[in-house]
């Protein structure tokens, strides 16, 4: 190789070497640039809100417009506010169950009540047509079966005795007065004697002094209406007679069942004095009327009465079924348990897809269906929803600080974690994040009618614990609902420094929030998740300010799924609410709140 090849060959690898530096050294400088104006761009996005009431949001800093903090960045801003994760474990100890909804036939069930009546076009009144004294009565007693023609009673009649002299008396006369012994026949007939009994008395010459009153139909005595002895009208009931071959069962339709049920429906009942077996028939008439203190109308079904099977008064319960059948569509249906009711909501939580995240979603309801609801607006095709254990979900997602169906747009919880849910947040609590939050156990010196107010809290606050002590669940969720009127009255005015202000503000949104929880359930153990942060928001109330007694702090290791949970107590003995009658002195005193 030449000297000039090797001098070009060595300019040019050092030109290459040269633009690669300038490169590196220029490149890098307007990468370095175009990402720090990105950072500015995401500063200017940044989300504003306010750690007391997370409602609020501002897209620049400054004061909470309700209580006057300082706004703080909202963590998370790409998470959904409505939405909680729950860990596996919490899923399983919850037994929290899940399914997938789909479109099916909305054919409503209704159940209907009723009882085995006496078909009423069958039920006679047995009367006499012979004035005079019982003289003997062969049916003595209601449920006796009588046929048609049998002898019911013997009456003695004078005036019937009377005609029969006259009978006697015309006869003797006929050939002068055929006239007198033609009326005088008439006049027995109008008793309906017969003929055969008037040739008797005319051939024997003798009147007859008692006269039988037979059946006129056949079928079983119901009532009885006279007793031997007795002096009866002409046309006075004697006996009530019901055919039983055949009988009615009437069903109560409620007034808001009525627009399903027609004439024509078929009925599956069944009777409790024949387990096991299932009749069917079809409904021939509907009452017009709705009875005005049962708001119920009665639907008629006729049975044929086999063997006499069907006793009057026996209890039937039916059911209708796919009389929609006409008018069917393809509509979502999910059961009842999986939907919450506010009075004006109505809420369901949805599992994210190949996770454990649940997302509070808002439907629309539609007929009911028995045991589930056809859903109208807010679920799709295929989505998955919660049916078993959404009360605990709903807990789960308030103490996160979440949206809930009693809290729509959600509040921090004080803790970092939830209950028997091991659901662990991971943000630490609001007050805690705040300069002059993190110790709030330093007393404040209160007036002493804010301190009153307090303590009727407090007083309502251990009825709540007794009733989980004494695992009575509707009493405490009544008793959370008074709580929770009580907190909203306590008089803020009352406190006159922003320390104390800005305290009990943290605490009683904290109470509430606990409170409506228990409130909003009869499953106990829910209750006892909501009573963890219950009992500290109290006993943080009750360090802080004071309620002028002695309050003894509980605890139990193994509550809060072994975590250990305390509550209060206004004397020494142990009484766990969170086990109840199951662990009642599990616990010991953590100590005194003087």
């Amino acid at each position: 190789m030449t000297t000039n090849t090797k001098n070009i060959l060595k300019a040019t690898g050092i030109l290459l070497i040269g633009l690669l530096l300038g490169w590196i050294l220029f490149g890098g400088n307007n990468t370095s640039e175009e990402i720090h104006d990105h950072s500015a761009e995401q500063a200017e996005n940044t989300i504003w809100t306010c750690s007391m009431h997370p409602q609020i949001k501002q897209s620049e800093a400054g004061k909470c417009p309700l209580c006057g903090m300082d706004l703080i960045p909202l963590e998370n801003q790409s998470t959904d506010m409505n939405s909680i994760e729950m860990t596996e474990n919490a899923m399983k100890l919850a037994n929290i169950q899940t399914m997938v909804v789909g479109t099916k036939n909305t054919n409503k069930e209704i159940r209907l009540n009723g009882k085995v009546q006496i078909d009423e076009r069958k039920l006679y009144a047995q009367t006499t047509h012979i004035p005079g004294r019982i003289e003997q009565l062969t049916i003595n007693f209601t449920g006796d079966k009588v046929n048609r023609g049998q002898t019911l009673a013997m009456v003695y009649s004078p005036e019937l005795v009377t005609a029969q002299e006259e009978l006697l008396q015309a006869n003797a006369i006929k050939s002068a007065q055929p006239d007198l012994f033609a009326a005088a026949k008439q006049k027995l007939r109008n008793w309906k004697i017969s003929d055969n009994t008037i040739s008797k008395i005319v051939s024997s010459g003798k009147a007859i002094q008692k006269f039988p009153i037979t059946a006129d139909v056949s079928g079983i005595v119901t009532a009885k209406k006279v007793a031997l002895g007795d002096y009866v009208n002409r046309g006075m009931p004697l006996y009530e007679i019901a055919d039983l071959t055949s009988v009615w069962i009437l069903f109560d339709v409620y007034e808001s069942d009525m627009i399903w049920v027609k004439v024509g429906d078929k009925v599956s009942y069944t009777l409790q004095s024949f387990p096991g077996e299932t009749f069917e028939g079809t409904i021939s008439f509907i009452d017009p009327m709705i009875h005005a203190q049962t708001r119920v109308a009665t639907a008629r079904v006729e049975v044929k009465n086999v063997g006499n099977k069907l006793k009057p008064e026996m209890f039937a319960s039916g059911i209708i079924k796919d009389h929609l059948s006409k008018t069917a569509s393809q509509e979502i249906v999910i059961p009842k348990s999986a939907i919450m009711w506010t009075g004006e909501r109505s809420i369901v939580y949805i599992k994210n897809k190949n996770s454990t995240i649940f997302t509070l979603r808002e439907v629309t309801l539609g007929t009911s269906l028995g045991d589930s609801y056809s859903i109208k607006d807010g679920l799709e095709n295929g989505e998955e929803i919660v049916v078993n254990g959404t009360f605990t979900v709903d807990a789960a997602s308030q103490l996160a600080g979440k949206p809930s169906m009693m809290n729509t747009d959600g509040g921090k919880a004080m803790t970092g974690h939830i209950g028997h849910n091991n659901t662990e947040s991971t943000e630490s609590s609001a007050m805690e994040k705040e300069e002059g939050h993190s110790k709030m156990n330093a007393r404040i010196s209160v007036s002493k009618e804010f301190q009153q107010q307090l303590n009727t809290v407090f007083d309502t606050y251990l009825a709540v614990k007794e009733a989980l002590v004494n695992d009575n669940a509707t009493k405490a969720q009544k008793l959370a609902s008074e709580l929770l009127k009580l907190i909203s009255k306590v008089d803020m005015n009352l406190l006159t420094t922003k320390e104390a202000h800005t305290h009990w503000m943290a605490i009683t949104k904290e109470i509430s929030n606990s409170s409506k929880i228990i409130s909003s359930t009869s499953e106990i153990e829910t209750q006892r998740i909501g009573f963890i942060n219950l009992s500290k928001s109290i006993s943080k109330s009750v360090e802080i300010f004071g309620i002028n007694k002695k309050v003894y702090q509980q605890f139990c290791p193994m509550a809060n799924s072994d975590k250990g949970a305390i509550w209060l107590s206004s004397n020494e003995k142990i009484m766990n609410p969170y086990f109840g009658a199951s662990m009642l002195s599990c616990g010991t005193v953590q100590k005194i709140i003087e």
